[in-house]
């Protein structure tokens, strides 16, 4: 391929895929910013507020749980059909799921349904999801030249901290602006409702772009694999699994730690304003959106595992003195944006930025949509989706003091340090 179609080329497939991206983390992680807001109150209502937002982050860790399934399906089809016609089904699932949570009614009208139909949309979430992430990641991995793969692939992952920013900025103004009452009556459906400008957006972006000439090369060759998910563990490929998917771990607790369960623990434990809390969030998300195509970037300077093992080590420890200084902030909101800011929105990208050229290099072109989908995915299952519930746990079991919180993100950092240190030895 010639550089100069590379230049025509790689413009629209970087923008859609950051989109995309955008609008799945939004939908996704709109659900984790109000489960305790608003789930735990209007669908899992108890005597016990802390029973009441452990079942609200249950259903949150579901769809988690559901992604893995996600990413098997899409993977499969994405590995025989193509890259593109799978992106276009998982924004139509994600989107249109987001949009009827917004209609849901609540456990006062139905009863024992409400919850029932909001997992289930948590789960079709969780597969749309599933199919989404490997997808946009290997749109530009594959189209980018070798020595810039770190750093294209690293644009989608803009798209979790846009989403995230969007989730959080968004929630966070309409408790700003709105009453307590108002928003549990209409304010947070809002939010779920704006998925449909996104999805029509997405969805505009993504048919416009074409095939990636890496996949296509396996299409006219028919190199492609009769069962993908059977063909990736070959060829000594499993190693490359369990390493990889060891490796994701910090990155799926300290995501969720700092960007799901901080907004928590800030307005529950340190009693900040919500609006305060979610602020904070939104800065270091934006903060991110610079960081990570820099360490993607950097990742192709030093080597991705390198830049990944040090990400690790340094994020598990910074835990440590960011939960300090909430902890002992008084309520100041400067030092608890800076303790938020600085380990979320610089350091997190660390590990975030090279991490989809990392699990992209583990796997041929012809497996890649199944590997990348189901190391990133099914490891998310113990990185992420059971997170909040370990984080509300340790906090209510140290009586508020988050030390067993922190040394648990540090042990997760420790986890994915040596995990890369595996991948590098398998190169």
């Amino acid at each position: 391929m010639s550089s100069n179609r590379k230049k025509i080329n790689l413009l629209p497939v970087v923008s859609s895929s950051i989109i995309g991206a955008t609008i799945e983390w939004y939908d996704f992680f709109l659900y984790g910013v109000v489960a305790s807001m608003v789930f735990n109150q209007l669908y899992f209502p108890s005597n016990d507020p802390f029973l009441s937002t452990l079942l609200a982050y249950v259903t949150f860790a579901v769809g988690f749980f559901a992604r893995p399934v996600g990413g098997i399906i899409f993977g499969h089809f994405g590995d025989k059909l193509g890259r593109k016609k799978m992106l276009i089904l998982t924004v139509m699932i994600m989107g249109g799921s987001t949009c009827l949570i917004a209609l849901l009614p609540t456990y006062d009208q139905i009863g024992i349904w409400a919850p029932i139909c909001l997992l289930f949309l948590r789960v079709v979430q969780g597969i749309g999801l599933g199919g989404e992430w490997g997808g946009a990641v290997l749109m530009t991995y594959e189209y980018a030249p070798e020595n810039k793969r770190g750093f294209y692939a690293s644009f989608p992952q803009i798209g979790l901290s846009l989403g995230l920013l969007l989730a959080s900025g968004i929630i966070g103004l309409l408790t700003a602006i709105l009453s307590k009452p108002q928003f549990l009556a209409w304010g947070w459906r809002a939010a779920f409702g704006l998925s449909i400008i996104l999805l029509i957006t997405g969805l505009w972006m993504r048919v416009t772009v074409k095939e990636t000439p890496e996949f296509q090369n396996v299409k006219d060759n028919h190199e492609e694999s009769r069962i993908p998910f059977k063909s990736m563990w070959k060829n000594g490929n499993a190693q490359k699994i369990f390493a990889g998917m060891g490796a994701r771990y910090i990155d799926g607790v300290f995501f969720n730690i700092m960007g799901v369960f901080s907004i928590n623990y800030l307005t529950n434990y340190i009693q900040i304003s919500n609006s305060i809390a979610t602020l904070g969030v939104s800065i270091a998300a934006f903060v991110m959106c610079l960081f990570i195509p820099l360490f993607g970037y950097l990742s192709d300077r030093l080597g991705r595992t390198k830049v990944y093992f040090w990400g690790s080590l340094i994020t598990g420890i910074s835990a440590i003195p960011a939960f300090w200084l909430m902890a002992h902030s008084a309520g100041n909101t400067w030092l608890i944006w800076l303790a938020i800011i600085i380990p979320f929105g610089i350091l997190y990208a660390i590990v975030y930025g090279p991490e989809a050229a990392l699990f992209a290099e583990l796997f041929d072109a012809g497996v890649r949509y199944t590997g990348v989908s189901f190391v990133y995915q099914f490891s998310g299952i113990f990185a992420s989706g059971i997170t909040p519930i370990i984080a509300a746990t340790l906090l209510h079991v140290g009586g508020g003091s988050p030390l067993l919180l922190t040394l648990y993100v540090l042990f997760s950092g420790l986890v994915s340090a040596c995990s890369v240190w595996w991948i590098s030895k398998l190169e």
